[in-house]
């Protein structure tokens, strides 16, 4: 089996950067920033255009009809351009709430769980929330990310997401490989221009081990994020066609593999942000700088919808069930 992206594959991801590129470079991320704007509407409604939401949503409902293999290579890209808003919310309510398909509607979820009470990332920039009838009130409270403006909800319980678990967790381990990767080009890129004793610092070897261990974590995260797509998409067309017992445990090892490329992912990210403002010294912590912002994103997502604590759980248990012969097949 090959498991290389495909031609068509690999021009969406073309496709997708080259967007990106264009609409929110380096000069609208910190423009975004110093002016604090969270969400560009404008952007939002060329994404859904692009079918950047409505990707998975089948043709006969107005979508592009592909499933989580592109959709992961498309996050993947928005990670790496360090994308603001809530772009897994909005693409997982693609079909159920209006709008959110063609971008016109931004939609937030319920995916930071409990922390002295439900935080709902960009809800004052959102018309929906994720399975919950109505906007519910909350309170600002602080961010590490300045993109990432947070509440808590004040008023009512969360929304059950329970049933877009999986697939949210899956796409935030997508964008947080961009971002693990984007912050390996930074610092290899820095390295190789920065001088010191009259030659480039990526000469000396711990600068040279700290840019491989960044290479091997993104790397790693990414075969694990792109194998668990392609299980999960197998898993999904397969859905019942061998009985419950079958469909049971192939749920369960979707979830162990989408654990595991979350939990990876997650690592990659902060990890590689770290050694990108290591590499960097001292230019590394200063505002200008934009090493400094993918780790705040990172942080942020490891939060989102599957923590490491859980994927280590579920993994756990996974291999459990696969040790003492819970396999379905």
């Amino acid at each position: 089996m090959d498991f290389q992206p495909t031609r068509d594959q690999r021009d969406l991801r073309a496709g997708v950067r080259e967007l990106l590129a264009g609409r929110y470079g380096r000069d609208a991320l910190r423009a975004a920033v110093d002016g604090g704007s969270a969400v560009d509407r404008e952007l939002w409604r060329e994404l859904g255009a692009a079918g950047f939401f409505a990707l998975r949503l089948p043709e006969a409902e107005g979508g592009v009809g592909l499933g989580l293999p592109e959709a992961v290579l498309v996050f993947e890209e928005a990670g790496r351009a360090l994308l603001p808003g809530p772009l897994v919310a909005t693409h997982l309510a693609a079909g159920a709430v209006p709008g959110a398909a063609a971008g016109t509607a931004v939609v937030t979820a319920f995916d930071l769980g409990e922390r002295g009470g439900p935080l709902v990332s960009y809800l004052a920039e959102a018309d929906a929330v994720l399975g919950a009838a109505r906007l519910p009130p909350g309170e600002p409270v602080r961010s590490a990310d300045p993109l990432t403006p947070l509440h808590r909800v004040t008023g009512g319980g969360p929304a059950d997401v329970s049933a877009y678990r999986d697939t949210g967790a899956l796409l935030t381990a997508a964008l947080q490989v961009g971002s693990a990767l984007r912050t390996l080009e930074l610092a290899v890129r820095y390295a190789g221009e920065r001088e010191q004793f009259g030659q480039p610092i990526g000469a000396f070897q711990a600068v040279k081990h700290l840019c491989a261990g960044m290479l091997v974590r993104a790397e790693l995260a990414r075969t694990a994020v792109y194998a668990a797509a392609v299980t999960a998409e197998a898993a999904e067309a397969a859905d019942g066609a061998d009985g419950a017992d079958a469909a049971d445990g192939e749920a369960a090892e979707v979830a162990g593999e989408i654990a595991a490329a979350k939990l990876l992912a997650d690592e990659a990210a902060v990890r590689n942000a770290r050694d990108c403002l290591q590499v960097h010294g001292g230019m590394g912590f200063t505002w200008e700088a934009d090493v400094h912002l993918y780790l705040k994103r990172a942080w942020v997502r490891a939060e989102q919808w599957v923590t490491a604590a859980e994927a280590e759980e579920a993994l756990a248990a996974e291999l459990s069930r696969t040790a003492t012969g819970g396999e379905a097949r």
